[in-house]
């Protein structure tokens, strides 16, 4: 496995050695068994949109790994003076670099630089196409939720709600790839403005009726923010008022309680609370949230060093 840059096309086997790698990078960490792996290693992130979370996760993973971290952002960076990604990418890993993690607003923005460069590439989100780490960092955060040893099983019969922005989000295109790969019945909801084209060819179900998904008795649900930075506007006329979009698609306390205390309630983040989702499913017994960015960590450790050395650890 030379590069991470999307899900699609993964197998049930593929996906649990992924899962299971990660839960055996958790294990270990902390204990004498642990070793830092990147030693002398150099990763540089390459954030070419505005994130908080992402870059600060893959910076802690790769340093926890005992890796040197070249932290790029496009603010303030030669891009403005003219310069290109390619001139750009060529100028960082010239320095010596042993692998690229790379946030880009353009789909296949990582396959041009692993073809660029021919260094390990991750992809810490490009576009509306691929978020593959945060796949796997849910997918990790359900299975140990719903398996009290999840090492070598899969989410076979779990029914998971994903709602919300569907069409804006690579969360939602990662975590079909690799939620329907382990077995889950996938049931994406949300306005029919903010369907994917093509969804109905997924290998999906989906609705507008978010009332009618939750009598269905899922065993997770995760909400996805309302990405008003790629709408036109605030709206962008994809619903017809904030209020409107509240009333039917916001998990507020009615539809939490309908939902039962042992639904897991995933989100991405950044939460936007009051809008996609309230207090108490956010904070509640059932609520994966910071699981979820405490996982994440360790899925970038695993994947960094599944990259850099191969299957040797």
């Amino acid at each position: 496995m030379k590069n991470l840059l999307t899900l699609s096309g993964i197998s049930n086997s593929e996906a649990i050695t992924l899962l299971d790698r990660v839960q055996n990078m958790k294990t270990k960490f902390g204990t004498p068994d642990f070793e830092p792996t990147l030693a002398g290693a150099t990763v540089a992130n390459l954030f070419f949109e505005d994130s908080t979370r992402t870059r600060l996760s893959f910076s802690l993973a790769a340093e926890r790994l005992g890796a040197r971290v070249v932290n790029f952002s496009a603010a303030g960076s030669s891009l403005s003076k003219g310069e290109s990604l390619r001139d750009t990418v060529a100028t960082i890993t010239s320095m010596g670099i042993d692998a690229v993690v790379i946030r880009h607003q353009a789909v296949g923005a990582g396959q041009l630089v692993a073809k660029w460069t021919g260094l390990p590439v991750l992809n810490g989100g490009d576009g509306a196409h691929q978020h593959p780490t945060q796949a796997l960092l849910d997918a990790v955060s359900l299975r140990e939720y719903l398996h009290e040893s999840p090492l070598g099983k899969d989410l076979a019969g779990t029914k998971l709600l994903i709602v919300g922005d569907l069409l804006h989000s690579r969360v939602v295109r990662s975590n079909v790839d690799l939620m329907v790969a382990l077995g889950a019945e996938v049931t994406l909801v949300g306005p029919s403005t903010l369907l994917p084209p093509g969804v109905h060819t997924w290998p999906v179900k989906v609705t507008t009726d978010f009332d009618a998904a939750i009598a269905t008795q899922p065993d997770a649900v995760m909400m996805l923010r309302v990405q008003k930075e790629r709408m036109s506007s605030a709206g962008g006329g994809y619903f017809p008022s904030v209020g409107d979009y509240i009333r039917q698609y916001c998990l507020n306390p009615e539809r939490y309680e309908r939902l039962g205390e042992k639904c897991a309630i995933l989100h991405p983040g950044p939460l936007n609370r009051g809008l996609e989702i309230c207090d108490q499913a956010a904070d509640g017994p059932g609520s994966l949230i910071l699981k979820q960015v405490n996982n994440g960590v360790f899925v970038r450790m695993a994947m960094l060093d599944l990259l850099i050395n191969g299957d040797e650890n």
